[in-house]
């Protein structure tokens, strides 16, 4: 029976994890796909927010500016991707204007750090390549851009390194309440808990009937968005935003901390909890709307384009807290700025927890830190040397767009991919301009050996995807002339 069972391993659910693996209590995570962060999280747009969209008055608006702050020691202790870059939100008349204004002093009431209005002098002299019919802009210098799925696996590593234990391709079905508490059913096994956190993104509503309630309803929001080519590095050095509309924070601009540009998302209501397609329609929606603010951004430019679904709920804010159900606590409708606001999402469930009477002693010998996947490509030449020395496998290059070597592969899988995905956003093989035309093959036969598992049965990101089939006898039977 494990003290507390978190169910779904995006990034909400692996922050609270680590969290808790401080302190003396077993924890076990719950996640239906192969490997962590393979859901919303993977197909977040990597912004960390400032804080000055959020209403104070919504329980988002309250956690998103702590989030904010924890950035910089996540990132000391964990290495993941990330690096505050600002962000700009940009107007185009008067109205756009006073919008700006009133952002800045809802940001000012929140503490967010370093809000100025800029003219549009002082805007075409940062980001030249911006639209000149762009009048002025509201900068905010703490917000930034990370590599989520980094994240979600450093997290998931640190917490599983201080005990947490992680069951991967363990799907919830169905959870008995007893005495004690809770079994959760998956298809392989039982699991005893006396505390159940619903992290389970869009179908958390799904989840939080399994214990008989029904409080609330996910609507997802499907999002397109479009990856550039990365010789567009440096026309914009911000993430720059649209004035924002009453559904969505508008179709941005952002410079991925890896230096390719992405734009999008798109926001679509959708029924269907598994449509992640994109469409022409979404791509027209957000190239029509970027070339306002950057009229040198064409769809020409795309190589890549997916989409992912926000968990956006009937109250259209963060749903944390207790229900009727004592021990069972929803962490439901984890919409934008859930990324931001992860880790002080995880601070406020140990708060709750510690108020339902779970003891939470701290433990003495955690360990904060996980090295980090090592990046070739942004070191010098003298740096690639050492490393070459050290381990040859350096020197043999894998990914040619990213140049992603075969060493950086298999330190990936050393600390747990298990599928293509699994190697693509630990290392950024298949991430560059061929998609993965060059070394998909070379990651399959490395994946293959390592993990002992015939060619065939290596999957893009778990379950049925499948890259190849397994080779049958074509031969024809020998034929009798006599006959």
């Amino acid at each position: 029976m494990y003290d507390v069972a978190i169910i779904g391993g995006g990034v909400v659910g692996c922050s609270i994890a680590r969290e808790l693996s401080r302190y003396s209590v077993g924890t076990v995570l719950l996640e239906k796909c192969s490997e962590v962060g393979f859901g919303t999280s993977k197909t977040n747009s990597g912004i960390i927010h400032a804080g000055h969209h959020s209403s104070p008055g919504t329980l988002k608006g309250q956690l998103v500016v702590r989030g904010n702050e924890l950035f910089d020691t996540l990132h000391r202790d964990l290495n993941f991707g990330f690096k505050r870059i600002g962000e700009l939100v940009v107007a185009q008349n008067e109205e756009d204007v006073a919008v700006l204004r009133k952002l800045k002093t809802q940001g000012e009431e929140k503490g967010v750090i370093g809000l100025e209005i800029w003219d549009q002098k002082r805007l075409q002299r940062e980001e030249p390549n911006l639209s000149h019919t762009i009048i002025s802009a509201l900068y905010a210098p703490s917000a930034g851009v990370i590599n989520p799925y980094e994240f979600a696996f450093a997290l998931i590593e640190n917490a599983v390194d201080n005990g947490v234990e992680l069951k991967v391709e363990s799907p919830v079905e169905n959870i008995d309440i007893e005495k004690s508490g809770f079994v959760l059913n998956t298809p392989h096994e039982k699991i005893g808990a006396h505390f159940v956190l619903n992290c389970a993104g869009v179908f958390a509503d799904k989840v939080t009937q399994m214990v008989g309630q029904d409080e609330f309803t996910i609507h997802p929001r499907k999002g397109e968005e479009y990856m550039l080519d990365k010789r567009l590095q440096g026309l914009v050095r911000r993430l720059i935003f649209p004035v924002p509309q009453k559904t969505t924070k508008g179709i941005l601009i952002i410079p991925t901390f890896d230096g390719t540009i992405m734009v999008g998302p798109t926001a679509q209501d959708t029924d269907d909890r598994h449509d992640v397609s994109t469409s022409l329609d979404g791509s027209r929606r957000v190239f029509d709307s970027v070339r306002k603010i950057c009229p040198s951004i064409t769809t020409r430019d795309t190589i890549t384009e997916f989409a992912g679904l926000r968990a956006v709920s009937n109250t259209n804010d963060f749903i944390i807290g207790t229900t009727k159900v004592k021990g069972f606590i929803n962490v439901a409708g984890i919409q934008s700025p859930g990324l931001t606001a992860s880790p002080a999402i995880a601070e406020y469930v140990c708060d709750i927890l510690r108020a339902e009477g779970l003891s939470l002693e701290y433990r003495h010998d955690f360990m904060p830190y996980v090295p980090g996947p090592p990046r070739f490509a942004t070191l010098n030449a003298e740096e690639q040397g050492q490393l070459i020395k050290k381990n040859p496998l350096f020197a043999k290059m894998v990914c040619r767009c990213e140049l992603v070597t075969e060493a950086e592969v298999h330190n990936a899988i050393d600390h747990g991919a298990r599928t293509l995905d699994g190697i693509k956003f630990r290392s950024r093989a298949g991430m560059g301009r061929c998609q993965g035309s060059f070394c998909t093959v070379r990651c399959m036969d490395i994946l293959a050996e390592r993990l002992g598992l015939p060619f065939h049965q290596i999957t893009k990101r778990g379950g049925n995807s499948w890259i190849v089939s397994e080779m049958v006898n074509t031969q024809h039977p020998k034929v009798d002339k006599e006959s």
